[in-house]
């Protein structure tokens, strides 16, 4: 049985449709790469406030899970359980902080919902007593800062998103 390999095929046909002068590449298709235009600082910024969420997330449930089973909590099952939660719950400011970075549509959602979730935190904080206000204060600081800038129009342009559009 023989195998025969087509001598002509796609880049007979390509070459054939090449424009002058452009080492042939095809019609429609440029010889100069274009580069993106450059991320807005606004869009890297609210970037930045969720993944420090999701870090602190992490940080806060590394802690738990060591506590729980290093230290001597109350119940070192809810400790340890309450850690992983932590963990597992950070993947979302993580995954919208890198969407993010990455200009994805869909980051924008997720990071909405972690500063709407971060606010009653902060409110909590407020209201308590001693070195809790300052973590209070910083929280609520970065969730109000990361919302503007998450619904600023330089990072609604940036996202592709149209203020009043709604996606069908």
């Amino acid at each position: 049985m023989r195998c025969s390999v087509p001598t002509g095929g796609y880049l007979a046909h390509t070459r054939a449709q090449a424009r002058p002068g452009t080492g042939g590449y095809p019609f429609r298709v440029s010889s100069t790469e274009q580069t993106p235009a450059p991320r807005p600082a606004r869009l890297t910024a609210a970037a930045a406030f969720v993944a420090l969420e999701g870090l602190a997330l992490v940080a806060g449930g590394v802690y738990m899970l060591v506590m729980g089973v290093v230290g001597s909590p109350e119940s070192s099952q809810q400790a340890e359980t309450g850690g992983l939660t932590l963990i597992v719950l950070a993947l979302l400011p993580l995954l919208a902080a890198r969407g993010l970075l990455h200009r994805r549509r869909w980051s924008r959602g997720p990071a909405f919902v972690t500063q709407i979730m971060a606010l009653p935190v902060a409110w909590t904080l407020l209201r308590s007593q001693g070195g809790f206000i300052p973590a209070g204060i910083a929280l609520a600081g970065v969730a109000v800062t990361a919302l503007v800038m998450l619904f600023h129009p330089t990072t609604t342009d940036a996202l592709g998103l149209r203020p009043g559009a709604r996606d069908a």
